[in-house]
């Protein structure tokens, strides 16, 4: 009996769990996801380290902490210490599936320091530090698509880091993403680098698109602004998946991925629904096109493991419908520049928030060993 889930990875998503602690990994219940829930890869970001570190409940951490203390180390260092841990023995963990999928995916995440989203050469730092430290090829340093993010995504590139490309929102950035990808894979070209061995992911943003503009419908009140509720953030990523294949079919990309190169996958990341009068699985099954990545919430697996409903293709014959409801959108006066800048500042800010949580939260650990 095939699954959703199984039907999901027919289709050609790549399902990648966006969650990680050490407990999943040591309990076995991550290799177990892997073989029950098509699960190729994972995501984290500092909001899911700060949940997992400081887990009243999870002690898998405290022997580290003890160590960690005894030596001296700084909050910064030791968090630095206990997160790429992590992300090492989850990318030993899909190293099987990294083999099995030619490279593709067996990906895990790990992102730069979020207080470095408005400084290029610290992201630019921060990046070459984490790739050395885990130190397997199948990881992916996430960069968040700030202006100050996009010359530090082609250094990087450049250097042969593999990049997941977090907080994109708007198809304006998305193409300058792109722009910065392939301007990487020029530098690495030119430095011999092999092209085959770098990859990357563009995580564009799903349900915060929604939950912003639908904050906006409502506010106008009328029956045009209802209709168009719970509508965006699918448009505005089908959108993405055309200029996706848009600019990978151009000359400059075609040159690139016939001396090796592999194109930059789309990351549909945000996919669990918020508005409870929507379906959970919106995000996920409204989503299926061939060489994208869902990173899903566990909740969300489990929903689309349960009872989603995968009917092949529901993007690329979307493209027309996606440009009307944006058509409306502007017709009632939404700015949605507006709406994917604000959405881009606050996820900035609640990743820092998350970050200075944790360091301060370990700061009290390692103080209490003392």
């Amino acid at each position: 009996m095939s699954t959703p889930t199984a039907d999901l990875a027919a289709a050609g998503v790549s399902i990648w769990l966006d969650d990680l602690s050490r407990t999943r990994i040591s309990s076995g219940n991550l290799a177990e996801l892997i073989e029950s829930r098509n699960v190729v890869g994972v995501t984290t970001n500092p909001t899911i380290f700060a949940n997992a570190i400081t887990d009243k409940n999870n002690t898998s951490y405290d022997a580290q902490v003890t160590e960690l203390a005894a030596s001296g180390a700084t909050a910064e260092e030791a968090v630095f210490a206990a997160t790429t841990q992590d992300v090492a023995d989850a990318l030993d963990v899909f190293r099987p599936v990294w083999e099995k999928s030619g490279h593709v995916d067996g990906r895990v995440s790990i992102e730069v320091s979020p207080d470095l989203a408005h400084d290029t050469e610290g992201t630019v730092a921060s990046a070459k530090e984490l790739w050395a430290k885990v130190d397997r090829p199948n990881l992916l340093v996430k960069i968040p698509a700030t202006k100050a993010g996009l010359p530090a995504i082609a250094e990087a590139i450049g250097a042969g880091i593999s990049v997941n490309v977090t907080l994109i929102f708007s198809l304006e950035r998305y193409a300058e993403v792109i722009d910065a990808y392939l301007t990487g894979l020029e530098t690495a070209k030119a430095a011999g680098i092999d092209l085959s061995t770098i990859h990357s992911v563009a995580s564009f943003f799903v349900s915060r698109v929604d939950t912003e503009t639908d904050k906006r419908l409502s506010a106008i009140g009328t029956d045009e602004a209802e209709a168009l509720k719970s509508k965006a953030g699918l448009a505005n990523a089908r959108l993405a998946y055309e200029l996706y294949e848009q600019k990978f079919a151009e000359k400059r990309a075609r040159d690139l991925i016939a001396a090796g190169a592999n194109a930059q996958r789309p990351l549909w990341a945000s996919t669990g629904v918020k508005d409870p009068a929507l379906p959970d699985t919106l995000y996920v099954t409204e989503l299926v096109a061939k060489d994208v990545v869902n990173t899903m919430p566990e909740k969300t697996l489990e929903a689309t493991f349960d009872h989603g409903v995968v009917t092949g293709d529901t993007i690329t014959g979307g493209y027309d419908e996606a440009r009307a409801v944006f058509a409306g959108l502007a017709d009632l006066g939404i700015d949605f520049t507006d709406v994917t800048q604000v959405l881009e500042d606050e996820g900035v800010a609640k990743f820092i928030d998350s970050w200075h949580d944790l360091l301060t939260q370990v700061a009290e650990g390692l103080e209490a060993q003392r």
